[in-house]
C-alpha cells in the first residue's frame, strides 16, 4: 500500500460518496438491515442522552433515526460530499470536520455531550488520539459508543495492520477500493482503556448465524 493509507482512506469515501449513500438508504447492506442498525441505536437510547455527538456520521442516517428523541444531535465526518447529503436530508446539525482536526481542535465539534457515538467510523491508525481528544469535549460521566467489525469476521492473519475494503455484497456500483485498519480485541480493549473506562461488550448476532454481526463496545469518560 504507497502512501499514507489515512488520506488514502478518507479520499475514498468522497470518492464512494454516492454509492455508500445509496446502499444505505436502500437498505442494500444485510448485516445492517438485519441487526447492526437496531443495535447501535438500541446502545444510544440506552443511556438516555441530551446532547449527542455522531462521529464519522457519513450521509447521516443513525443522526436521522435518532431524531427526535435526543434533544441535541451533532454528526460530524471528514469528507464534504458526505456532508452534503447528510445535511439535505437534516435531522441534525452537521459539520465537515476530518479526525485530524478533531484531534488537533475537538471543540470544533462542539461540547459537552453526554454520549459520543462511532458507527463502523473508526478505520485509521489514530484512534487513540482522537477518543483522547474527544474525551475533552465529553459531558462529565458521558458516555462512548462504538459499534465495529468483529475481529472474529475478518480472514487472518489474527494481527494488528491494514486491510483493504472492496465493498462487495454492497451494491452494483463502481466502488473505490478503502483502506481501514483491522484490530484485535487485545488492541480495541487497550485503545479505548487509555482515555475512557470501558464497561461493556456486546456481540449483536443474527439469530442461527455462526458468527457475530459486529462488536458492540461501551465506555464512561473516565
Amino acid at each position: 500500500m504507497t502512501g499514507n493509507p489515512a488520506d488514502t482512506l478518507l479520499d475514498s469515501w468522497s470518492v464512494n460518496a454516492e454509492a455508500w449513500t445509496d446502499a444505505v438508504r436502500g437498505h442494500c447492506i444485510a448485516s445492517r438491515r438485519e441487526i447492526t442498525d437496531a443495535a447501535i441505536v438500541e446502545a444510544v437510547l440506552r443511556h438516555r442522552p441530551r446532547r449527542m455527538l455522531d462521529v464519522g456520521c457519513g450521509e447521516g442516517w443513525l443522526c436521522r433515526a435518532l431524531a427526535g428523541q435526543i434533544e441535541t444531535i451533532t454528526g460530524v465526518d471528514g469528507s464534504p460530499e458526505l456532508i452534503e447529503y447528510a445535511r439535505a436530508s437534516g435531522g441534525a446539525e452537521f459539520l465537515c470536520r476530518d479526525y485530524a482536526r478533531l484531534i488537533e481542535t475537538p471543540a470544533a465539534a462542539g461540547a459537552d455531550f453526554d454520549l459520543i457515538a462511532c458507527n463502523f467510523a473508526l478505520l485509521d491508525d489514530r484512534v487513540a488520539a482522537l477518543l483522547s481528544a474527544l474525551a475533552r469535549i465529553a459531558a462529565p460521566g458521558a458516555h462512548l459508543v462504538i459499534q465495529t467489525v468483529h475481529p472474529l469476521t475478518v480472514a487472518p492473519p489474527y494481527a494488528d495492520g491494514w486491510r483493504t475494503e472492496r465493498f462487495d455484497g454492497f451494491g452494483n456500483a463502481p466502488w473505490a477500493e478503502m483502506p481501514w485498519m483491522f484490530r484485535t480485541l487485545g488492541n480495541w480493549v487497550k485503545t479505548i482503556s487509555e482515555s475512557w473506562r470501558l464497561i461493556g461488550i456486546g456481540e449483536p448476532c443474527t439469530p442461527g448465524a455462526p458468527l457475530p454481526a459486529s462488536l458492540l463496545i461501551t465506555a464512561r469518560k473516565a
